[in-house]
């Protein structure tokens, strides 16, 4: 099937350090391009995969759900693992989730994790009722391109695919309730005025998460893809600062 232009994966083999970035939920690699694009021109080894059903079209992505996406994320680490001596790994929105549970279930192999407007849990009715929607409806309005910067669009769904969204909770339920796994230094990118994501998501990453291991840094100038908004910057620099306080200098 025909990926959307700008959708498709990126890699790039850098020095022993490498991170995996994952994107959310109707969006695509395109999303956090730029990012990985700068993490690799500070020469680390990087991987941006492509989830299941996204970057295509959101008929393709109602006949995936969210083990398929954590499938590919997880693929992608082992495979990282294979050229990089430690590894951090960045996310989007769900990517966030995503992230958490790979760290979660690999431990000590992963280094640290920088999510931005991360999404553990379900803040707005669309995803509580999912189960019962998706029997009614095929799908509903998008959430993509909430981003405040002009003339800027992500690479995503108009429409979001109602049995797709209906796994989503699974996700966010099993990684809820293993978020006291997660050893690893947190670092979480958070936008003052997000259309997508409440606040109930950083207050169960407060609650599981120790201050001495998570820090929040607020963004004033960015909707919710913030990656591809005012803030972008701020966090690319900050995400490459983050990787060389905590990586083991091997490179």
């Amino acid at each position: 099937m025909p990926v959307m232009p700008g959708a498709e994966p990126f890699s790039h083999q850098g020095g022993g350090t490498g991170v995996l970035l994952c994107h959310g939920f109707t969006g695509s690699p395109q999303s956090l391009r730029p990012w990985a694009e700068y993490l690799a021109a500070a020469g680390l080894t990087v991987s941006l995969p492509r989830l299941p059903g996204h970057g295509t079209t959101w008929q393709d992505m109602a006949r995936t759900r969210w083990e398929d996406w954590f499938a590919e994320v997880n693929r992608a680490f082992n495979e990282l693992r294979g050229s990089a001596e430690e590894i951090f790994i960045m996310g989007l929105s769900m990517g966030g989730c995503l992230a958490l549970r790979l760290a979660e279930l690999h431990g000590d192999a992963v280094s640290g994790l920088v999510l931005v407007n991360p999404s553990v849990t379900a803040d707005t009715r669309m995803f509580v009722l999912a189960p019962v929607l998706k029997y009614l409806v095929p799908s509903l309005k998008g959430i993509t391109s909430d981003i405040k910067k002009p003339g800027v669009t992500e690479a995503g769904y108009t429409r979001i695919p109602v049995k797709a969204a209906a796994t989503l909770p699974g996700l966010w339920r099993i990684t809820q309730q293993n978020l006291a796994l997660v050893s690893q230094p947190v670092l979480v990118y958070r936008s003052l005025q997000d259309h997508v994501v409440g606040p109930a998501s950083l207050e169960a990453l407060r609650a599981a998460l120790p201050d001495g291991r998570l820090e929040v840094r607020e963004l004033a100038d960015s909707y919710h893809v913030a990656t591809l908004d005012n803030d972008a910057e701020a966090i690319f620099k900050g995400s490459l600062e983050f990787v060389q306080a905590h990586r083991a200098g091997r490179d």
